[in-house]
């Protein structure tokens, strides 16, 4: 009988992409394992799985509001996921639920639990969530893709993986074909902005007031901007009026290719884009999202920081604050080859290991038994 494996997770690329990384894994190690998504349903959501083939099941959720609007809306969300995500799990004859964090993680694992599924939860973050850390307490297992902020502790935790990544998300090839395959100059250094799956609006402020103030920091460069789509034909119009080459994409589904062809980056510091930079060995100043209180994305690249493989700025939102201190940073490096290369130098001299594999591995061990197979 073939076996099902459910990926609860979603609401952005950060709570997907590791799944996908995992689910293309353990497919090559056993084609009769079925993988399936539980995710939220948001747009991000379908356009991701859809591009990618996979199957997926929008469940009712909401995230956790602390105001008593927001927190009602939350419970009836656990309530009617729950029951979606049993009724659910029973039909598909599931095997095992991978948690991969966030709002929708809570009513699969919920229900799991009330089936008597095993369930696994694998966390992103440096810092833990609260909905991670309250569906750590509701698995069996609990695996961190990166060593917790001190600190920080999830219950049953039980190991340290390396973060999964897809292999989409991994450069095809050298910078002239990744550049050439995304219609752009192959022989121009090439500046990568990037706000993650669904783009960043501060950062895409923040690129028209730089290139409306300091246009000739861009000459002899080009830029490959990863916009979102609210703002993508506005960015594209200002860079054309600053006559600056630049190719504005809302959404790159092989984004192995942006990184492939950069040769300088500007990104936020979620974690999932913090591990496509190190692996993809790319200077990179991160930007951690503002809006979150505790700033918790900038742990997330605190390792690559403290080594010298990369920069780290707080975004103050504000484009013209943002000027003087990400601005002052970007000009520098514009100029500063040799920072630049010596950044270079330092992720490649990284070890960096499979972790979807490995975690693949250890979830066909925990289905079929036995020791791990070795792929």
């Amino acid at each position: 009988m073939t076996s099902c494996v459910v990926f609860a997770g979603g609401g952005s690329g950060g709570h997907l992409s590791p799944g996908l990384a995992i689910a293309e894994r353990l497919q090559s190690l056993n084609p009769e394992i079925r993988c399936r998504f539980y995710c939220s349903d948001r747009e991000i959501d379908r356009t991701m799985l859809e591009g990618a083939g996979a199957d997926f099941l929008p469940i009712p959720a909401a995230p956790l509001g602390l105001r008593p609007a927001g927190l009602v809306r939350f419970l009836r969300g656990l309530n009617r996921g729950t029951r979606v995500a049993g009724e659910s799990l029973s039909a598909d004859q599931a095997s095992l639920v991978l948690a991969l964090g966030g709002f929708v993680s809570a009513p699969v694992v919920r229900a799991a639990r009330k089936k008597g599924v095993p369930s696994m939860l694998l966390n992103l973050d440096a810092v833990p969530g609260r909905a991670n850390q309250w569906v750590a307490r509701q698995c069996d297992d609990v695996l961190t893709a990166l060593p917790l902020q001190q600190g920080m502790s999830l219950a049953n935790l039980s190991g340290r993986t390396d973060f999964p990544i897809r292999r989409i998300a991994l450069a095809p090839g050298d910078a002239l074909s990744c550049r050439e395959r995304l219609g752009m100059a192959t022989n121009r250094p090439t500046l990568l902005v990037t706000g993650a799956s669904q783009g960043a609006s501060s950062l895409n402020r923040f690129m028209r007031a730089f290139i409306q103030s300091h246009p000739e920091d861009l000459e002899g460069w080009q830029v490959l901007h990863l916009s979102g789509e609210r703002e993508k034909s506005f960015l594209e119009q200002t860079y054309a009026s600053a006559g600056i080459q630049a190719t504005v994409i809302d959404f790159l589904e092989h984004i192995g290719l942006a990184w492939g062809a950069a040769d300088l980056a500007i990104s936020r510091a979620g974690a999932n884009s913090v591990a496509e930079v190190a692996a993809n060995h790319v200077p990179a100043i991160f930007v951690p999202y503002p809006w979150h209180k505790d700033l918790h994305q900038r742990f997330n690249a605190e390792s690559l920081v403290n080594e010298g493989a990369a920069c780290l700025v707080q975004d103050a939102i504000d484009p013209t604050a943002n000027l003087a201190s990400l601005g002052a940073l970007l000009q520098r490096l514009l100029h500063d080859d040799s920072a630049v290369h010596d950044m270079h130098q330092k992720l490649s001299r990284r070890v960096q290991n499979d972790g979807a594999s490995e975690i693949a591995a250890l979830i066909h061990a925990r289905i079929f038994g036995g020791d791990r197979p070795v792929s």
